[in-house]
């Protein structure tokens, strides 16, 4: 299939592109910025969703379209409430209209599971009128669409925005972490390649035209995330949990009791958490030191790298 994706240079979208240049796929990755994980087998045209006119031509002869742009972290939408509803809403929108006049045979879109619940602020708010867009358009002119409610996603590419490479960041950098909320709260983590991975399965048929929840399978308390964290370091760590209400983040559920279902999805075979988060932990190494030496998978100092130890 032909595939355009919106926000092809982010975390999750350039995973998604990568996953679907994998399976056969040919694939188009439009954003502001050009991705720095572009592929040979991949075209890159940057530009911004609101520019009616680039959308139009980059949709033209599209057999799928994937929106994953916007503003996506809840403090960032929170601090911008013209700009998420102008990036995230209107964006949406225009990516929907070129998708119907350009025929496209299925429109996959990036949602959360905030959606369900009360909690998620301006983010959850345009989560949901996107949503509203999208089965609309369906009802109205027959574009048939998959929407994505994603939950916690971590893994490589991310930046601080990303809860647990933030947490592995302030780990390695402090020995403190941050959490603005209770030990308690619980998560269902996801590896980005396991969340993409499973969304390319969703152009399959039976996908049209359904929510899909897409959650891992190891639920975790983040007070246990952050004891995990210090046992892989080998360090005790100083945890400093705050209240804050205001942060837009659900603590046990992001359910509250709404019309909205969506089936859930998680992955035949996934990234075990341990070894996902360690696999974090060198990538912000690297960026942390990134002219330390390194032999067998093993970061030396100076001396013992010439030393050949």
């Amino acid at each position: 299939m032909n595939i355009v994706l919106f926000g092809g240079s982010g975390f999750l979208g350039s995973h998604v592109c990568d996953a679907l240049s994998d399976a056969g796929h040919a694939v188009t990755l439009v954003d502001l910025r050009p991705s720095p994980w572009l592929r040979p087998d991949q075209r890159m045209a940057t530009g911004d969703l609101l520019d009616e006119k680039l959308v139009d031509e980059v949709v033209s002869g599209a057999d799928a379209v994937f929106n994953f742009a916007g503003i996506a972290d809840i403090g960032e939408a929170n601090s911008r409430p013209v700009d998420t509803a102008r990036v995230n809403v209107l964006g949406n929108v225009i990516a929907l209209e070129a998708c119907r006049k350009a025929g496209v045979k299925r429109y996959v879109f990036a949602s959360s599971l905030y959606v369900y619940g009360k909690s998620g602020g301006f983010y959850r708010c345009s989560k949901q009128s996107c949503e509203l867009y999208i089965e609309n358009y369906h009802a109205m002119h027959g574009l048939e669409y998959t929407i994505l409610r994603y939950g916690s996603l971590y893994g490589p590419r991310a930046d601080r925005r990303n809860a647990i490479h933030r947490f592995v960041a302030e780990a390695l950098e402090t020995g403190t972490i941050t959490y603005y909320g209770s030990p308690e709260a619980l998560r269902e983590y996801i590896h980005v390649e396991d969340a993409a991975l499973s969304t390319v399965e969703i152009l399959r048929p039976e996908y049209a035209n359904q929510n899909i929840v897409l959650t891992g399978n190891e639920p975790m308390r983040v007070g246990d995330l952050f004891r995990m964290i210090g046992e892989m370091l080998g360090r005790d760590l100083e945890i400093k949990f705050q209240n804050d209400p205001g942060s837009g983040h659900y603590q046990i559920t992001p359910y509250a009791f709404m019309p909205k279902v969506g089936r859930k999805m998680t992955p035949h075979l996934s990234i075990d958490l341990g070894q996902g988060v360690l696999r974090v932990m060198e990538e912000v190494h690297r960026a942390l030191h990134p002219d330390l030496p390194e032999a067998g998978g093993f970061y030396l100092d100076e001396k013992s790298f010439h030393d050949g130890k």
